[in-house]
């Protein structure tokens, strides 16, 4: 008989990284809330009859945001047979709130007493038998990070599935009585969630109300007993709840926990002085992301990806495939296929592996040693600064890797105006798919200059603050940012196997890609450039793809890049963003796929601002089709999803289009007043959208929609 255990506990707690433990899977684990917005299976490595869940990170049973929602949902069914909840031992106080709900669900649990060796560092001595006392329920310890523990906690989780439980009750004698007076009236609700019901309508859940839908008279006697209650403690059903919540975790902490008085002053906390400093924050994150791109695209990177163009699909494999197919007499146009388009093609994308594996290993890094959730906060001053909040940031720094699990995560974020926003201005940041187009532009015009990676991924995030400011201003938008809570974890050293695993599992996406994307994108660039609309196999400036090319070219020829081929790999990207340098590869038939040879043509026909002005609209348009997709799935709207790529599409061209009229004006000093003159007239509108007094914000702050909200209530 199966037995299904469900991991339940406050985001960065660790969930993830047990669920990866005891499964072997390698689900993403990251130390920002959001990670996992949905509920996760899979089986216990050692018995398939063992089913383990990792459900979202939540603070508490109140669903305010749709992980909470998602957790509370699934836990109320009755379906898990045993909950871990999985507990930071360094910050027990708050963590057992939920401690203390998930008890009252009559679903046996254990509580598992995570990254139990950061607390002693701290200097936190837990007695674990006093705590199983006080908590009626087994307690262990772990540290999943570590691997130490965790099997143990499955198999304490699988006896306690056995066992017969009853709501742990925790409040004064009144809130009690009072409770159980509502639970008398729950006759119809079934026994085992009966108390838990009979909690949540005392906080006046309205949630709970709706999906209960109790006859009017039963209300009017369960108000009656709420209120008599909050007229005793002045106070609200909510707060009195909560209060005595956290008196009985005080009672636990005081009998089980022995920690040292004040502020712990640990390495974390030192650390964190300095790179969360309000001064010093920014400048540090600007210098950490250049020397990140430094040694993923001028270094370490760039040894593995010139060996790779120059060497294994410049030389290697097209002159051993070459020979291969003429000794076997294979017909020109299909040795062209093979060599001209899909080893050019795949091989001009797949040539960048090295600089993005050292990319990925370099944020996986940063990820696991904790610094990266420390990003996410020290943006929140400034995204608030322009009406979001840290919370928008999470779902950009997961987008480094892809946009896709990027933009799902802005579910977390509660604000309907935010989490539009953020869907909408996630694909900014450049995911992993865009790094060969920056690093083949940077190599071929900027001598693979690390300035010029890092500007545009800082060109990423002034593009999200200044749409966060125009943005805000309009009505669609208009609102208070969502608040922004998350846990700052311990710095740790990062764990080789960790490190690893992320770096092989976002690299082997990306070979999976090139294997069936951008190979079936290369087949059928490479046909539309070798033939014309009648079938006859031809020179590729008379090809059906330089007529189509040549026909949309003029649109971009203002932002210095308006020839065919430019244009038509542009267009391609919108299969995949790889799309754009293995159409270029197969474009200009370079003999071989050298990256040398790819640039030297590159250099030909760009100068260097051109160049950046065609980088910076590949990275800021409309995604790949694959996050167009998410953004239709998370903005549930046609409309929207409208007019998200809209937004997209005419933002990445004015900013292309800006940057270079104002490069060439600034290098040259010509004066072109047929383009200056758009230039400095779209300057002029952004300024004042970006200045101008928000319409929908009152004189102290306060939004205008919010306040008549309140006059017509």
């Amino acid at each position: 008989m199966s037995i299904k255990i469900s991991l339940a506990g406050n985001p960065n707690s660790g969930k993830t990284t047990m669920f990866n433990a005891l499964t072997g899977s390698s689900q993403r684990v990251g130390n920002w809330p959001g990670v996992t917005v949905e509920r996760k299976e899979g089986k216990l490595k050692n018995d398939p009859e063992i089913i383990i869940q990792d459900l979202p990170g939540i603070y508490s049973l109140s669903p305010y945001t749709l992980e909470e929602v998602v957790t509370r949902d699934y836990l109320i069914s009755g379906q898990p047979d045993v909950i871990v909840n999985i507990v930071d031992a360094a910050n027990l106080e708050r963590n057992l709130y939920l401690t203390t709900q998930l008890a009252e669900l009559n679903i046996p649990i254990i509580v598992t007493l995570n990254m139990i060796d950061a607390a002693a560092k701290s200097g936190i001595t837990i007695d674990v038998e006093k705590l199983e006392k006080e908590l009626k329920c087994p307690v262990i310890s772990t540290s999943a990070v570590r691997g130490n523990g965790c099997d143990a906690a499955a198999e304490l989780a699988i006896k306690t599935a056995a066992t017969e439980v009853s709501p742990r009750k925790i409040f004064s004698e009144k809130t009690a009585a009072a409770i159980s007076e509502i639970e008398v009236l729950l006759s119809h609700v079934p026994a085992n969630n009966r108390y838990w019901y009979a909690v949540k309508l005392f906080e006046r859940d309205g949630k709970i109300a709706s999906a209960l839908n109790l006859a009017p008279e039963t209300m009017t006697k369960i108000d009656r007993i709420i209120s008599d209650r909050e007229k005793a403690e002045n106070e609200s059903s909510e707060a009195i709840i909560a209060s005595e919540r956290y008196n009985w975790i005080d009672n636990v902490i005081k009998a089980a926990v022995d920690a040292p008085a004040g502020k712990p002053d640990n390495i974390s906390t030192k650390i964190d002085s300095i790179v969360t400093n309000r001064f010093l924050a920014i400048p540090l994150f600007a210098a950490v992301m250049f020397m990140v791109y430094y040694i993923s695209i001028t270094t370490i990177g760039t040894i593995g990806t010139d060996w790779v163009n120059d060497v294994l699909f410049g030389e290697w494999i097209p002159t051993w495939v070459n020979s291969a197919l003429a000794g076997a007499g294979t017909a020109p146009w299909l040795q062209s296929l093979i060599v001209d388009g899909i080893i050019s093609g795949v091989g001009a994308v797949l040539g960048f592996l090295p600089q993005m594996m050292v990319l990925f290993c370099c944020l996986a890094i940063l990820e696991d040693c904790g610094y990266m959730a420390r990003v996410a906060f020290i943006m929140d001053r400034l995204l608030r600064f322009f009406g979001l909040s840290g919370k928008s940031f999470i779902p950009m720094l997961i987008g480094t890797g892809c946009s896709v699990p990027g933009i799902m995560a802005s579910r977390t974020i509660e604000n309907e105006s935010d989490r539009r926003m953020t869907v909408l201005t996630t694909s900014f940041i450049p995911c992993g798919a865009k790094l060969p187009v920056i690093a083949l532009i940077s190599g071929a015009l900027f001598n693979d200059a690390a300035w010029v990676v890092t500007s545009v991924y800082f060109a990423g995030i002034a593009a999200v603050v200044i749409s966060g400011i125009i943005l805000k201003k309009t009505r669609l938008f208009a609102g208070e940012a969502s608040p922004f809570i998350m846990e700052l974890p311990h710095y740790h050293r990062p764990l080789v196997k960790s490190v690893l695993r992320t770096t092989i599992q976002r690299g082997w996406s990306f070979v999976k890609k090139a294997a069936t994307i951008i190979l079936l994108s290369t087949v059928v660039i490479w046909f539309l450039q070798n033939f014309n609309w009648k079938l006859e196999m031809v020179n590729p400036d008379q090809s059906i793809l330089a007529a189509l090319g040549s026909f949309i070219a003029p649109l971009f020829s203002p932002l210095g890049w308006g020839n065919w081929r430019a244009t038509v790999a542009t267009i391609t990207g919108l299969i995949a963003k790889e799309n754009v340098v293995s159409t270029l590869g197969v474009l200009y038939g370079v003999e071989e796929t050298a990256r040398t040879a790819l640039e030297y043509r590159i250099r030909q026909e760009y100068s260097s601002i051109a160049g950046y002005s065609f980088l910076l609209f590949n990275l800021l348009c409309a995604p790949c089709f694959a996050a167009i997709g998410a953004i239709r799935r998370e903005m549930m709207s046609a409309r929207w999803t409208i007019f998200a790529l809209l937004y997209l599409t005419v933002f990445a061209f004015t900013a292309s289009f800006l940057v270079y009229q104002f490069g060439i004006l600034i290098s040259t000093g010509l004066w072109n007043w047929q383009t200056l003159v758009p230039a400095f007239i779209l300057s002029g509108i952004i300024l004042v959208l970006l200045f101008r007094r928000n319409p929908y914000c009152g004189k102290d702050g306060k939004s205008a929609l919010d306040l008549n909200e309140k006059r017509l209530k």
